[in-house]
């Protein structure tokens, strides 16, 4: 298991930030400072690599926005990657590293004054990585330690004192892992890890205080993350208000794994993956059934969504024969695939029908209601 995070640190990828304002053209940020967007001026572009890798994003509303992951240092080592966007330009921030290494991997906000990003310390044995935004400053917030190791994936959040996040413990197997904030505190929820080994979840998604949903897979001991044979099973737990529970779900031909998770009410909810294509699970209050995903996107996986209602949801991910990107957007009726910039990506969020942003290893990506830029 050490393994493949370690391979996964080496990586050292230079992201340029694509951005838009409006009806703007590009722009990016440095480390030390933003490129200010002029909105409608056409033509206006400029970029500045970064060493680093972005995981995930969240936005409150046009003005407030974050995306999270990791960038390497001088000798090597991942640290926190934090850049914000102001409704104009985005920048770099300061984020808390411990020096033993740190990677971010999801992100959530319930205001311009409250978000949270969590993530892992890398070496050794990994320990949870939680950081709190409270207007003025990222500052690390103590989680509960656990002996044997732990990794956290996703967080959401419905208020300053309630928040989710989710991830994986790592001895004597590979198990569930699921903290609950509750306004003063980060504590561990009993979780169910189903027999098979290993489990690990890698969304989560909030309705309400009684209705919340986590979404992972179970591998076998040793396996790769997923792209390599068989054996991966979709894993799907529900928060009933008083406890985690597992909901049967999908997984087709014997083989599937997901990798993200949203809802928009107690009737509709999505969950994305892979099996041997692009899988899409849909809720709709009673059961998880799979949706077609559309024949022009039959080679990829998705690795994260996000909902505003019954009528629209995105979905984003990376093809795995080719560079094309791979987004895919719900009209309420079916999923179509949606042209945009050549990336991989692993985040998405949206704010409404003109307003998303999704990113990746290389890219930031807005979309303004006609097209992604």
């Amino acid at each position: 298991m050490r393994s493949q995070y370690a391979r996964r640190r080496a990586r050292v990828i230079g992201i340029t930030l694509v951005l838009t304002a409006g009806s703007a053209a590009v722009s990016a940020v440095a480390p030390a400072a933003a490129v200010q967007v002029r909105p409608g001026s056409a033509g206006l572009a400029a970029s500045v690599t970064i060493n680093g890798n972005l995981n995930a994003v969240a936005a409150t509303s046009a003005a407030s926005a974050w995306a999270v992951g990791y960038r390497n240092n001088a000798r090597g080592i991942p640290q926190t990657l934090i850049a914000a966007w102001n409704g104009t330009a985005w920048r770099q921030v300061p984020s808390p590293a411990p020096a033993v290494g740190s990677v971010l991997d999801g992100v959530a906000a319930v205001s311009a004054r409250s978000a949270w990003a969590v993530g892992y310390i890398t070496f050794n044995s990994p320990q949870p990585l939680i950081l709190h935004w409270n207007g003025t400053a990222w500052k690390k917030v103590p989680s509960p330690t656990l002996a044997t190791g732990g990794m956290l994936h996703s967080v959401a959040v419905t208020s300053a004192r309630s928040a989710w996040a989710v991830g994986e413990t790592l001895s004597p197997r590979v198990s569930t892992l699921i903290l609950l904030w509750n306004g003063t505190a980060w504590k561990r929820v009993p979780s169910p890890t189903p027999s098979l080994c290993c489990v690990t979840l890698r969304g989560v998604a909030v309705v309400s205080a009684r209705d919340a949903w986590a979404a992972g897979f179970t591998r076998p001991p040793h396996a790769p993350v997923p792209g390599a044979a068989s054996g991966y099973v979709s894993v799907i737990l529900h928060w009933n208000g008083t406890a985690w529970k597992r909901v049967p779900s999908p997984t087709p031909g014997g083989f599937a794994n997901l990798w993200g998770v949203a809802a928009t009410s107690a009737r509709d909810a999505w969950a994305v993956g892979w099996y041997d294509k692009p899988l899409i699970l849909h809720w709709n209050g009673t059961a998880w059934t799979q949706v077609p995903s559309p024949a022009a996107a039959s080679d990829g996986i998705l690795r994260a969504v996000a909902a505003l209602s019954a009528r629209s949801a995105w979905a984003v991910g990376y093809p795995l024969s080719s560079r094309a990107t791979l987004i895919l957007r719900w009209n309420g009726t079916r999923w179509k695939l949606i042209p945009a910039p050549k990336a991989a990506l692993f985040g998405v969020a949206a704010l409404s029908a003109t307003r998303a942003w999704a990113v990746g290893g290389n890219l930031i990506l807005s979309w303004n209601g006609i097209r992604w830029k």
